[in-house]
């Protein structure tokens, strides 16, 4: 399940409206297919995994970190059903799936087919790696990262607004991969005005993985898709993954429409001093500060140090195994 999980990361903001999964089968020990969904959507995960197993899936163990999908569709068959002609033995899957489509009824397919079926293996960790399209089933939105290049004193730019660079390349490099990771990143209109950023992707092989780009302002610009407010995330169609990259006042402005599931600080080894920091994001009390997030990695990048915070965990969004 660790290399279909792997497997389900080379798909991450690249398969929206679908999720990202990721999928293994192995008999006797040996790898027969390998498979992840692709652009767009399709093939699914299952049906990469078989064609590269052919018909050695018969009676192989097939590990999938999303409970294979029970609803034809005109790109192609229900993975259920594929699972089924192929032979395979037995079906080891991470989570179940909230889309109302399948939900459980792929695991009962495959069941009510003689497939011994086992589920929840890894379950916390698949559930962070399609994190996007689970949000987007639960609450109508995409799963929001914000990004922030910090100096140790908390500023994100010198006074003027100057903030090149604060991190260094190291730090700027994982910044460009983790654009990769998303349908879609978005901008202030202060930050399009002082840096007209092109929010690409530099990234030597990732280029054509460059996100869709967002302004979010109260008047539209030729060549931007917008938003007027940040609530206004919901109608992005085609985004699980949404990287809010520009500007303390756009940061903020998420922040206190309490619309951010994950932090990236980048930490820089300087002390700026009168800089520029996040504005009011309307906290009452530092009581409800507290209990609202957990460190889910740290790591040095050069001379910085990145610090990643996730949401704990919302009751709204966490489905059954």
């Amino acid at each position: 399940m660790a290399a279909a999980l792997a497997l389900a990361e080379r798909g991450r903001g690249r398969t929206a409206p679908n999720p990202n999964v990721g999928c293994v089968i192995v008999s006797d020990g040996r790898v027969l297919g390998r498979g992840w969904t692709q652009p767009g959507g399709r093939p699914h995960a299952e049906a990469m995994a078989l064609a590269a197993a052919g018909d050695d899936a018969r009676g192989a163990t097939c590990y999938v970190t999303l409970e294979p999908c029970a609803h034809a569709s005109p790109r192609g068959p229900a993975c259920a059903d594929s699972l089924i002609a192929a032979g395979v033995a037995r079906v080891v899957v991470a989570i179940r799936d909230p889309d109302p489509r399948t939900d459980g009824l792929g695991i009962a397919r495959l069941r009510d087919a003689g497939i011994a079926v086992s589920n929840g293996l890894r379950a916390v960790e698949a559930r962070r790696s399609i994190a996007g399209f689970l949000l987007r089933q639960a609450l109508s939105r995409p799963f929001v990262t914000l990004k922030l290049a910090l100096s140790l004193d908390g500023a994100t730019a010198l006074a003027d607004g100057s903030s090149r660079w604060i991190t260094g390349p190291e730090a700027r490099a994982h910044a460009h991969l983790e654009r990769s990771r998303h349908e879609a990143i978005l901008v202030g209109r202060g930050t399009w005005q002082a840096d007209s950023p092109v929010l690409d992707v530099r990234l030597a092989g990732l280029e054509q993985r460059s996100p869709r780009r967002i302004l979010l302002s109260a008047a539209p610009e030729d060549g931007w898709e917008h938003i007027a407010a940040p609530e206004q995330v919901a109608v992005l169609s085609g985004v699980d993954h949404l990287l809010v990259e520009g500007g303390v006042q756009t940061a903020a402005a998420f922040l206190s429409a309490d619309l951010v599931d994950r932090l990236l600080l980048y930490r820089a080894p300087i002390i700026v001093g009168g800089g520029r920091t996040l504005p009011d994001i309307g906290l009452g009390d530092l009581a409800d500060a507290h209990g609202r997030w957990w460190l889910a990695d740290s790591r040095m990048l050069g001379s910085d140090r990145l610090e990643v915070y996730e949401r704990q965990v919302d009751k709204r969004v966490a489905e059954p195994v």
